[in-house]
């Protein structure tokens, strides 16, 4: 059998957006925002692995809530390939979900996380970076690779990579030595000086049987759980094992529970590997990043709305609503966001306040 049948693509798209709220709402959820080429974020992730992976061994998880809306933008997901949390619990059980359910259904299984977050050019860069990182652990079970971005300054709202020796006989890759939490300023600037540390692009390749087993070693009340959910899959127990097991497991992070001992441990049992990205990379997570989708003008004002301007720059101008007119004099650095029941207004510098902000909207605006 064709070593590529064992080649499967697992997307996350669980998180609520609320760092771009108001255009992201509980029934429109940041995933299916239009951003380029008027496609949202999730079809971006879905056709980023056109010509690697077959569209029969792509899987999304996502929570129940957004799951109609999902599969009304991917005619081709196959419904026995959704895989749907019963409520978030933090990316640990995500990717645990993904891993312990397809080992149990392929064993020989190599799977990519990837997330709906990103927008990555050129993609045809990318897929050449994602057939490598197949390869490599197709090489070698034990790898788990990591893909790393070259930091273009001193991000407080990324996690960190180090970057250690290269790795013999395996082109552009190197040996991931540790992975760092979101820094204050003062250690992001110290990453970027050094030259060593890259961003964490929180996508991975590795085999669903190691990975279960890095689970089991680094977070077992995690494991147990996932264990018992993937034994039940296919029964009639579904439904009621993964409601059941599924709200009682940690809330975890996978870089801090699974990446980061894994790379550190000195055992030998795993090789964690960190593959440069090469191409254009952003994370969508504020209204900051969301801009940067835009192209800019000659004074960096980044619009996709009706606007009327006198002497701004530095703005972020967006809307949904085709009928209504956004007008600014004399504006620097903020972003509006209009939606036709809610409108947003902060300065740049202070969007990632926005996620708090849209935790205390009265319930008929979230």
């Amino acid at each position: 059998m064709d070593v590529n049948e064992h080649r499967y693509a697992g997307i996350i798209a669980g998180g609520a957006g609320t760092r771009l709220w108001p255009l992201s709402r509980r029934a429109r959820p940041k995933q299916l925002l239009p951003v380029a080429d008027g496609m949202s974020l999730l079809e971006h992730a879905w056709r980023r692995v056109d010509g690697v992976v077959d569209p029969s061994r792509r899987l999304l998880c996502t929570t129940a809530h957004f799951a109609g809306a999902m599969r009304g933008v991917l005619p081709e997901l196959r419904a026995d390939s959704t895989l749907l949390e019963p409520m978030g619990r933090d990316t640990l059980n995500a990717v645990g979900l993904l891993a312990f359910v397809l080992a149990a259904r392929d064993p020989r299984a190599t799977l990519a996380i990837l997330t709906a977050d990103h927008l990555i050019e050129p993609v045809d860069l990318f897929r050449g970076r994602l057939r490598a990182a197949f390869a490599i652990v197709e090489a070698d079970a034990r790898r788990i690779v990591t893909f790393g971005v070259a930091p273009t300054h001193a991000a407080t709202g990324y996690g960190y990579i180090e970057r250690g020796a290269a790795i013999p006989g395996v082109e552009h890759a190197f040996h991931a030595t540790r992975f760092a939490e979101k820094p204050d300023r003062m250690r992001a600037e110290e990453y970027l000086r050094l030259g060593t540390f890259v961003w964490n692009s929180g996508m991975f390749v590795f085999a669903a049987a190691t990975m279960c087993e890095a689970i089991r070693r680094h977070a077992p009340a995690s494991a147990a759980g996932l264990a018992e959910i993937a034994a039940a899959w296919n029964s009639p127990a579904r439904d009621e094992t993964l409601q059941r097991v599924y709200a009682g497991l940690p809330k975890e992070s996978f870089d801090r529970a699974v990446m980061e001992p894994a790379a550190t441990s000195g055992d030998g049992a795993f090789e964690v590997c960190m593959l440069p990205l090469g191409a254009n990379w952003l994370d969508i997570g504020s209204w900051s990043s969301f801009a940067e989708s835009i192209p800019p003008d000659d004074l960096g004002n980044r619009v996709n709305a009706h606007w009327l301007d006198d002497g701004s720059r530095g703005m972020r101008v967006i809307s949904d609503d085709p009928d209504h007119l956004i007008a600014t004099v004399g504006c620097e650095d903020l972003v509006i966001v209009h939606t036709k029941d809610a409108t947003l207004v902060v300065h740049a510098d202070e969007a990632e306040r926005v996620k708090a902000l849209a935790e205390r909207a009265p319930e008929a605006w979230r």
